[in-house]
């Protein structure tokens, strides 16, 4: 048994070995037509997914850290388990659920720069992953576990989510925060033709922080809306635009189904955020915040636009947006200085070619925003947005009951 003293964050879920190309930056236009020979650098070879992206993060922003996923017995998974037992640092601890019958998950990122990054992914033990392979002893003594990837996760995606909402009753019946991130299926998997407005349905009752992509929630909420949406943005080569109100709109209706905090993340757009009325589902965050502090999360919404950074790749910078927003949850703050926190980190995780490495402690952040870091200006309709002293965008509804 691993030394588990003083982990506050249990990260569970999907895992896998990234194998991440070099691009040259000559090849910023990159199409994989049949036959095609692409020259490439050395690759960088990393662990993958939520588990490593998120959880090696806060480990790295100095908050003690289990992570949790399950690998096979093959070269792969050893590669991962080592991977993993190189980082220097003291704060992240491994809990590994090794299956010695099956492959470890791996993907082939192609990550060109100033391209968004497509994969080339195989699931593995991940899609057998079960609340029984869980050892309860794991979360001795933290406050918070963070669940990532389902759709990418054959067995916690199965007949509504039936295990996903075993496991999140089974840690929140622990007194734990439960925290849930998404990824997109591959529309044309079994994961793609799943009912997922009905697995949102089953699985966030027992959700108390839910941080889907626009695009993921898209695709799940509204699949005629994203496949038109996205078939635009092919033919004009761009990245799908945000469209406010639908922004909106899906955010109240995830509300409606049970979180008590939704924060949805826009890729370079920044990280919008919407927290329910129900006093409830508010009295869940007392469990890390004041009675003060939480207070100030009631029927909110804000919205941040991103800092300003030296882009160099896109990998697990939406994994890295989420553990600045649960460091700076657990740091006891209100949602502006999270909302920051969140985007701060994930503005450093794209100055490195994978996902952790370009991580600094918090304070070297700290002192970062402390010099006057700028962020982006808002891009999409901002009428209904004015900003607050902090820097965040606050709805101009913010508050209302």
């Amino acid at each position: 048994m691993v030394n588990r003293e003083g982990a506050e964050v249990v990260v569970a879920g999907h895992i896998c070995l990234d194998i991440i190309p070099k691009f040259h930056k000559a090849n910023h236009e990159v199409t994989l037509d049949p036959g095609k020979l692409i020259s490439v650098g050395e690759s960088i070879l990393s662990t993958g997914g939520v588990v490593p992206n998120t959880g090696l993060t806060l480990g790295r922003l100095g908050l003690p850290t289990v992570l949790m996923g399950k690998i096979g017995g093959d070269l792969f998974g050893k590669a991962t388990q080592n991977l993993l037992g190189q980082q220097p640092h003291s704060f992240i601890k491994q809990a590994m659920i090794v299956s010695p019958v099956e492959s470890s998950s791996y993907s082939i990122v192609i990550n060109p720069p100033s391209e968004d990054r497509v994969f080339l992914h195989h699931s593995g033990a991940n899609d057998t992953f079960s609340s029984d392979d869980v050892d309860e002893s794991v979360f001795d003594g933290a406050k918070l576990f963070h669940f990532g990837y389902p759709p990418l996760m054959k067995n916690m995606y199965l007949h509504d989510g039936r295990e996903m909402v075993k496991l999140l009753k089974r840690v929140a019946g622990l007194g734990l925060i439960t925290s849930l991130d998404m990824a997109k299926p591959d529309p044309d998997s079994p994961a793609g033709q799943v009912d997922w407005r009905a697995f949102l349905n089953n699985v966030l009752p027992h959700v108390d922080l839910f941080f889907p992509s626009y695009e993921e929630i898209l695709f799940m909420l509204e699949r005629h809306q994203f496949e038109e949406m996205y078939q635009k943005s092919v033919q004009t080569g761009q990245q799908m635009k945000i469209d406010e109100g639908l922004l909106k709109q899906m955010a109240a209706e995830l509300i409606e189904m049970g979180p008590t905090v939704v924060a949805i993340k826009l890729g370079s757009e920044g990280l919008y955020l919407r927290t329910t009325h129900n006093e409830a589902c508010l009295k869940r965050l007392n469990l890390i915040l004041s009675s003060q502090v939480s207070a100030l999360w009631k029927g909110r919404e804000l919205y941040s636009t991103c800092f300003e950074a030296d882009v160099v790749g896109t990998t697990g910078a939406g994994d890295c947006t989420v553990a600045g927003f649960l460091f700076g949850l657990l740091q006891g703050w209100g949602p502006e200085q999270v909302l920051t926190s969140a985007v701060a980190v994930g503005a450093c995780s794209v100055e490195a070619a994978d996902a952790t490495s370009g991580i600094p402690s918090w304070k070297t952040i700290e002192a970062r925003l402390s010099s006057g870091w700028k962020r982006h200006p808002v891009s999409f309709n901002s009428v209904h947005w004015t900003e607050s002293e902090s820097g965040v965008w606050k709805g101009l509804s913010d508050g209302l009951n």
